[in-house]
């Protein structure tokens, strides 16, 4: 238990620092230069990193594959709700696609390896590459929605650089493909700069964000499909699965990660309410701090 407390102390330090920042020298740091810079250049390094870590493997393939399914059902379940509880479309669109796309690298991995040891990096490598393409498909897309036409979302899709990164590596790795000494450093270095930045970027914008001005639907939806029916529906489709225990409990503690800062790094980009979006992330991270305790002991039931 320790070793997940200090899993994400050791994240917050980082958000902290943001925070700080901003709060000192406030519009001497440009929001949105770094949202680029971090989404078009630096994570093209993560996502190198993270897929080429580990050779694709097809027995690697049945929790990633768990996973989307839970996400997917989820996802239309939100779909729903956010037509019929929302006429704002930037409003709809954050209700839409917000509890999806957790944070399963950069808290889901380390907290995996607190309770299941080394053993899970291969599932939380691949798992985390689902969430990837679930970020720069249906995120781009609803994120982008809030401010453009269907034809436009689209487009936006094709324009991230992550997205085309992770197929090249898939190429690669399914290849056979291991990156050189040289390679390998330069990948882990742009991968950590990416990962710092975010948690960075994450504190930047929750300096100014004003929780109270969140309107209460939007936040008792986000927060009721994310720790109530997402985790309803993973029990249900990971308890009767030819399984191990391990591997459903590192699918079933991935999709327990609170919302990913990458929601803030798209509504920042496609102007989609950010400091909302920023209060909604940090709000599951608060409820998580108790979640992921409850968790633990839910993954005993596999």
């Amino acid at each position: 238990m320790a070793n997940i407390i200090f899993s994400i102390i050791s994240v917050y330090i980082f958000i902290l620092m943001g925070f700080i920042s901003k709060m000192s020298f406030k519009e001497k740091i440009d929001d949105k230069t770094i949202t680029i810079i971090n989404v078009y250049f630096l994570q093209v390094f993560l996502t190198f990193w993270g897929l080429l870590l580990q050779p694709m493997d097809i027995t690697l393939l049945y929790a990633p594959s768990a996973y989307l399914v839970v996400v997917l059902v989820v996802l239309f379940i939100s779909i729903l709700a956010a037509r019929k509880l929302f006429t704002d479309q930037k409003e709809r669109s954050i209700a839409t696609v917000a509890a999806i796309i957790g944070n399963t690298g950069n808290l889901g991995i380390p907290i995996n390896i607190a309770i299941f040891g080394e053993s899970s990096i291969p599932y939380t490598t691949v798992v985390n590459l689902v969430n990837v393409f679930v970020v720069y498909t249906f995120g781009v897309y609803y994120y982008s929605r809030g401010n453009f036409d269907m034809k436009t979302s689209l487009t936006n899709i094709a324009k991230i650089p992550i997205l085309w990164a992770a197929i090249i590596a898939i190429i690669l790795s399914v290849n056979g493909y291991k990156p050189s000494p040289v390679v390998a450093n330069m990948l882990v270095m742009g991968a950590y700069a990416s990962i710092t930045m975010q948690l960075f970027l994450f504190g930047i914008y929750l300096y100014g964000t004003k929780i109270k001005e969140i309107d209460k639907t939007l936040l008792s939806l986000v927060s009721s499909v994310k720790f109530i029916i997402l985790p309803l529906i993973a029990f249900g489709v990971l308890y009767p699965l030819n399984l191990s225990p391990m591997i459903k409990g590192i699918v079933f503690i991935e999709l327990m990660m609170p919302l990913a800062i990458a929601n803030v790094n798209l509504a920042s980009l496609y102007d989609c309410e950010p400091r909302v979006v920023t209060a909604l992330v940090f709000i599951s991270s608060v409820i998580f701090l108790g979640i992921i305790f409850v968790a633990t002991k839910i993954i005993s039931y596999f």
